[in-house]
């Protein structure tokens, strides 16, 4: 069995396809991990949120921000930006059936047995992985409730931007999403900076990735994330980077974990849109 971590598809079907093809995926006995953001900017979202969902126990998906903002859109709780690609899938006949398979998704996946967790964006550099789990599943219990609008409707904003035990309430839950979903910035006491979206270089001062955070928790941990498309290839500090930049006409990544060593995959994707 060959298991791929697969980077932000964002409705790049065609690319993900091909990538598939030149990986030589067997859905029958291969699995693929997606570090979210299926959707969205990219010309096929409703057809690659069926594909993925239609692949069963072969794949495995955490999500990202623009799977979240689909939710939050589809509920009203949000508006479609102009380059948003999202349309399709909201009048599809089975639009339903596509966002509850969605929200049902989590927002951080480990696998003990190989010694990867894969996340969308981001940890703050206080919790462990133990910690991690434990406050996705805060948020992912509540996704999967009859009150998840109540949590659509409470999810954006950048405050809190920092850690607090006794955090309650939508202010805790929106922190947790922040981090898992959008961050690419920190400070060495964990202060979110996530207005700050450039390569390493561009951000304010005092701010590192959050990857780099001297003392990082999870530092010993094998950890494979998306979301930053900017940040190019990383595999320092115990991370691999997975978003290759498809949707700007980068290229759709994939790493193989199954193998003594993570071998990286990639193929070409055609510029859709433009930084």
């Amino acid at each position: 069995m060959a298991i791929y971590a697969i980077g932000d598809v964002q409705g790049c079907q065609s690319s993900l396809l091909e990538l598939l093809e030149r990986i030589n995926f067997i859905p029958e006995q291969d699995v693929l991990w997606f570090a979210g953001d299926l959707v969205n900017r990219g010309p096929d979202s409703l057809d690659t949120l069926r594909f993925v969902k239609g692949l069963g126990k072969s794949a495995f998906t955490v999500l990202g921000n623009h799977d979240l903002h689909l939710l939050a859109v589809a509920g009203g709780y949000a508006t479609a930006h102009s380059e948003d690609t999202l349309s399709g899938i909201l009048q599809a006949p089975d639009r339903d059936e596509l966002l509850d398979w969605l929200r049902m998704q989590p927002l951080i996946h480990h696998d003990p047995a190989s010694g990867y967790t894969m996340i969308h964006a981001g940890l703050p550099p206080q919790w462990d992985l133990r910690t991690a789990i434990t406050r996705c599943r805060e948020v992912e219990d509540i996704l999967r409730s009859s009150h998840y609008t109540d949590y659509l409707a409470n999810m954006y904003g950048k405050y809190p931007d920092q850690w607090d035990d006794k955090l309650e309430g939508w202010d805790r839950l929106r922190y947790i999403t922040n981090c898992l979903t959008r961050l690419r910035y920190c400070d060495e006491n964990g202060l979110l900076c996530l207005s700050a979206k450039g390569a390493p270089g561009s951000q304010p001062d005092g701010f590192k990735p959050w990857f780099e955070i001297a003392g990082r928790a999870t530092s010993s941990e094998r950890i494979l994330f998306g979301h930053w498309s900017t940040l190019g290839i990383c595999d320092d500090h115990n991370i691999h980077s997975l978003d290759g930049g498809c949707l700007w006409g980068g290229s759709l990544c994939a790493i193989r974990l199954d193998l003594k060593t993570a071998v990286r995959i990639s193929t070409s994707c055609p510029e859709w849109r433009s930084i």
